[in-house]
């Protein structure tokens, strides 16, 4: 589907139902340089089980108009306006590293506004190397060749796929080439310069949940327990073999432990 948010036409999948806004909402926000085709699984799975499900390009990404935030907080805010746009007053969010930080901020912000929460590939700091974010601004290929070699798990090297013929790393690769100009640097810079992460966790009042993937070396699961012990009751689970980009390395495995939150 897609609406308009502050002048710009913004895209969301629905997981091939229409979105009904008197279901129960599920927003799926996607991490920095991505898009929504990340949920695929887990969103149609949801639209077909009861729940109305928008799974968002955030400004600038994907199918998605205007500039990208400049901000996890602006994000934040950006996603209230995007449920006021779509006429729906609460939902539960599914936050993925970047996205993770931007749903765990609007929950502290916005917290009659979300119902449930689940945090995967997140930590209470996720600070970009340098060379990383130099290679990003410059629009250096070599940002998305380190992105993916570190954010997949060892079975994701060698094939990993389920499906026969498909190469699990070169779509990480092309998802990412595919980003507009400046997005990912954009991104990078919000995440390095985000410092609250804690602080909001200890003001979620909702069932949360932190995903972690067990061979994740961009958000290992032992930064991930820290943000996890900030969050009053929230639940971990740690994927094994997963790496940081669990919902397409172990979708099963991911949407069975979101089933249990949402």
């Amino acid at each position: 589907m897609e609406i308009t948010v502050a002048g710009c036409r913004i895209y969301a999948a629905t997981g091939g139902k229409p979105f009904d806004p008197g279901r129960p909402a599920v927003l799926f926000v996607h991490g920095a340089g991505m898009d929504h085709t990340v949920w695929q699984l887990q969103a149609r799975y949801f639209a077909h089980h009861g729940r109305s499900v928008l799974a968002v390009d955030l400004p600038g990404h994907g199918r998605s108009e205007g500039p990208p935030s400049e901000s996890v907080l602006a994000y934040a805010d950006w996603l209230a306006s995007f449920l006021d746009a779509v006429g729906c007053s609460e939902a539960a969010l599914v936050g993925h590293s970047m996205g993770a930080l931007v749903a765990l901020a609007m929950a502290a912000r916005f917290p009659e506004r979300v119902r449930a929460l689940a945090l995967l590939g997140v930590a209470a700091r996720m600070p970009v190397h340098p060379d990383l974010l130099a290679a990003a601004d410059a629009g250096d290929p070599l940002a998305i060749e380190l992105i993916t070699a570190w954010g997949y798990g060892k079975p994701a090297h060698l094939g990993g796929h389920r499906a026969p013929g498909l190469w699990m790393l070169g779509g990480g690769k092309r998802l990412l080439e595919r980003s507009a100009a400046g997005v990912l640097a954009s991104d990078f810079r919000a995440c390095d310069a985000y410092q609250d992460a804690a602080a909001a966790a200890a003001r979620i009042s909702c069932p949360a949940l932190i995903l972690s993937g067990a061979a994740d070396r961009m958000t290992p699961p032992k930064a991930a327990a820290t943000l996890a012990a900030a969050i009053p009751h929230a639940k971990s689970i740690v994927l094994p073999l997963a790496g940081h980009m669990m919902m397409v390395e172990a979708p099963d495995e991911t949407l069975d432990a979101l089933r249990g939150i949402l």
